[in-house]
């Protein structure tokens, strides 16, 4: 019993701080075309630096975020957000969503530096 409370809560954490660095990083997304926007493009560039790096790590570790794995461990769950406290179906197509995002807002931050 006290091995399956540990698990619970050891899981929790985990989905917990994938929660938190999740949402790092859709702000980033969103703050690239924002910044832009405002003409502060190396915000915008920093930010588009972070979200380039998170893309490399999940490059790495064959599309998945290494606290995926983790999570795994502790848990027979394999639903699409097992591992983070997102809706099911945000979780299933996170990379879709927010891939298309950072392309387009990335791409209207170079615009708007281009013609500034």
């Amino acid at each position: 019993m006290e091995t399956a409370i540990k698990r619970l809560y050891t899981l929790r954490a985990i989905k917990l701080a994938h929660t938190l660095i999740w949402v790092f990083f859709v702000l980033c997304i969103i703050g690239i075309p924002a910044y832009g926007h405002r003409g502060d493009f190396l915000v915008a560039g920093i930010l588009f630096c972070l979200v380039l790096l998170e893309c490399l790590v999940l490059a790495f570790n064959r599309m998945r975020c290494p606290l995926t794995e983790v999570a795994a461990r502790y848990t027979y769950s394999r639903q699409d957000n097992f591992d983070i406290y997102l809706p099911l179906g945000i979780a299933r197509y996170n990379k879709e969503i927010f891939g298309a995002l950072f392309v387009v807002g990335s791409g209207y931050a170079l615009f708007r530096w281009l013609v500034s």
